[in-house]
């Protein structure tokens, strides 16, 4: 039986005659294809302009080469490595009959020598065995990227512009207050509504003025600062919209059933289901593994240690898991997980209280995915009404 979103090994017998492999190696400027041909000796290489078009007409001049020398193509494979250019490519092959998929880059080995030579053929050289060994259906040869449709890519926008936004607000009121700072001003609250109106007033530890660069400097950094707070609270009210108008859909039943749970704000709810929840994830490992909470092991011989975070996963529902455990423990002290620290945290000081609240958000990150899954509420976890 499959497993959910095992994409460790290839499932489909390869019939190498009867297959066109090709990899590509993408940039900004230009594309580096490298293929495996039928009936071809030489594997071939074209350089392109990054274009679609160019893309699907080197492949159909491949398999009409294969053809010529006498080898029929039932099946065409394309991958290259997840980046900067997404899944778009991917989507768009697949609709137009190419079998393609998308290499997690940190799953090809490679060379550790202290000085290795790189450039693109030689990592085309790298992704060719690779994707040849998933091919054969070598179990962790490599492993593959679930391809999302451009309305889950899309779902996860909000979340993320919203915290890009909160990173900027903090960085302007740092700057704003350095600023402040620096003058012996440290008795304004420049996050107010009217800050700009009261700077006038402001005097300095020297009992002048505010200088005229820095007041003007301190108002577009104020001007900048509602901007960006106006655009937060329109992507939440977005978002509140959304939801009331489709209940039904997935993603957003998962985000309103997170958000019973005392102390799990729509925030949270958001990411969580977005970023995570909604992914078919098979097993619990595989959500620990998913979002970098499972150890990372140093073992050789007779040393044995532990690295610490594996830090391989998701970094936004990492972070996020991080800080909604310190808050479950405030909001759900009777429940079974948060008794659980506090036994295992008894007579520890920070330190240990610190490595045992990965452990929790851990298991709670388990329990959320149990929760929206099958339904099983975590025990002793108080629920909000539902709307």
């Amino acid at each position: 039986m499959r497993k959910f979103n095992d994409q460790s090994k290839s499932l489909v017998a390869l019939d190498q005659d009867s297959t066109l492999i090709a990899v590509i190696e993408m940039s900004q400027s230009c594309w580096l294809m490298g293929g495996l041909v039928p009936g071809l000796a030489r594997e071939r290489a074209k350089k392109l302009a990054p274009d679609a078009e160019a893309l699907l007409g080197v492949l159909h001049r491949w398999r009409d080469e294969a053809i010529k020398a006498g080898c029929e193509i039932r099946r065409i494979c394309v991958a290259y490595e997840a980046g900067r250019d997404g899944f778009w490519l991917a989507r768009w092959l697949r609709v137009r009959g190419i079998e393609c998929h998308v290499i997690h880059p940190t799953s090809i080995p490679v060379s550790r020598e202290h000085r290795r030579a790189k450039s693109d053929r030689l990592d085309i050289g790298l992704l060719k065995r690779a994707f040849l060994g998933w091919l054969r259906g070598e179990a962790r040869h490599c492993t593959m990227a679930a391809i999302p449709t451009l309305a889950e890519e899309d779902a996860k926008r909000a979340n993320r512009e919203r915290q890009a936004l909160s990173k900027e607000v903090s960085r302007i009121v740092n700057r704003m207050k350095a600023a402040l700072a620096r003058l012996g001003i440290r008795n304004v609250n420049v996050k107010l509504r009217n800050a700009a109106a009261r700077l006038e007033a402001v005097r300095t530890g020297e009992g002048e003025a505010v200088p005229p660069s820095t007041l003007a400097e301190l108002r577009r950094d104020m001007a900048r600062l509602g901007l960006i707070k106006a655009q937060i609270k329109a992507i939440e009210a977005e978002r509140l919209e959304r939801l009331a108008q489709a209940p039904e859909v997935a993603c957003q039943q998962m985000v309103g059933q997170l958000a019973q749970v005392h102390g799990l704000g729509i925030e949270t709810a958001d990411m969580l289901a977005t970023e995570a929840l909604s992914r078919e994830l098979r097993d619990r490992r595989a959500v620990a593994r998913y979002a970098g909470l499972t150890g990372a092991p140093d073992e050789s011989g007779a040393r044995r240690r532990e690295k610490g975070l594996s830090r391989a996963g998701n970094a936004r529902v990492r972070h996020g898991m991080i800080q909604l455990a310190w808050r479950f423990l405030l909001f759900q002290p009777q429940s079974a997980l948060v008794r659980w620290y506090r036994e295992q945290t008894r007579g520890g000081g920070p330190v240990i209280r610190k490595k045992m609240i990965v452990a929790l958000a851990r298991k709670l990150l388990i329990a959320l995915w149990r929760f929206v899954t099958t339904g099983e509420v975590p025990q002793g976890v108080i629920l909000r009404p539902a709307a």
